[in-house]
């Protein structure tokens, strides 16, 4: 198991995810809706946002729906230390 690897996670409103990580850091990732096209429209639908789920060390979604846990971990941990660089990313990452 890498550090990185998502062991649990919570759908929260609207459109957040609390996530815990293997290594014990956690966190939310909020996906605004600018980003949600493509394969990720369908999370527009808080139906289809509630059935997130942990497997493998990922968050998923039915439909093949993922998040690199890599790029949420590395997000959060920079928060955790007082550093946040936002460029290129596609959702915003806070610490819980």
């Amino acid at each position: 198991m890498m550090p990185y690897d998502v062991v649990s996670v919570t759908p929260l409103p609207p459109r957040r995810l609390s996530v815990r990580f293997a290594d014990g850091l956690s966190g939310e990732v909020v996906l605004r809706d600018t980003h949600l096209h493509g394969v990720f429209s369908a999370l527009k639908d808080p139906a289809v946002f509630a059935q997130v789920r942990c497997d493998h060390g990922f968050v998923e979604w039915p439909g093949d729906i993922d998040l690199a846990p890599d790029a949420m971990y590395d997000e959060i941990k920079a928060l955790a230390s007082g550093f946040w660089n936002r460029a290129a990313r596609n959702a915003l990452v806070l610490l819980k």
